[in-house]
């Protein structure tokens, strides 16, 4: 089986019953990704298994630390031996560090799962911070507010994303800027 089709089989089974709107964003994220697969070549398969694997960590099953991104990489890793690439994309999706940080688990992450590529990492934030959490397109900016919104800007997200915000939309604008000089 191709890597796309077990990433989105497995993302499919450990969410669409037990969180049909987050697996309605994943679906999203990996849309997008889809779309920027040509600029990306040989890795435009590990971007789109990493989008639509990207927040397997919020399934109750998965959930360790409470910490989606690590929760959904150590279960990559140590259940179902998956592409270490792939594995460390989901544990540094969209700034993941910050938030790592704000929960004391940053040494953990950091110490567990290398980055990958800045490019790889920069298209993973763009899909997933133009993503709604039903699988809409939006804006960062939009996105940003949105999460606030649905957290509080003093809850431990809020407070992270707020603190991710610039580099949100620098990854943003460098994809955006690689986008339109591109050409296949």
């Amino acid at each position: 089986m191709e890597l796309t089709d077990w990433a989105y089989e497995l993302a499919g089974n450990v969410l669409a019953d037990v969180l049909p709107r987050r697996w309605e964003h994943s679906k999203g994220v990996a849309a997008c990704a889809q779309k920027l697969g040509p600029m990306l070549g040989g890795d435009a398969e590990l971007l789109y298994a990493a989008a639509v694997l990207h927040d397997i960590g919020y399934a109750p099953d998965l959930a360790q630390t409470g910490f989606h991104p690590l929760d959904g990489a150590r279960f990559l890793r140590d259940r179902v031996s998956a592409d270490e690439r792939v594995t460390n994309l989901v544990a540094h999706h969209s700034c993941a560090l910050l938030e790592a940080e704000e929960r004391g688990l940053r040494a953990e992450l950091a110490g567990e799962f290398p980055t990958e590529r800045d490019d790889l990492v920069d298209a993973l934030i763009y899909c997933d911070m133009t993503t709604t959490p039903d699988g809409a397109v939006t804006s960062p900016p939009d996105r940003v507010a949105e999460i606030v919104g649905r957290y509080g800007p003093e809850s431990l997200i809020g407070r992270f994303i707020r603190r991710a915000e610039p580099e949100i939309y620098a990854a943003a604008a460098r994809v955006d800027r690689r986008l339109l000089e591109y050409r296949p």
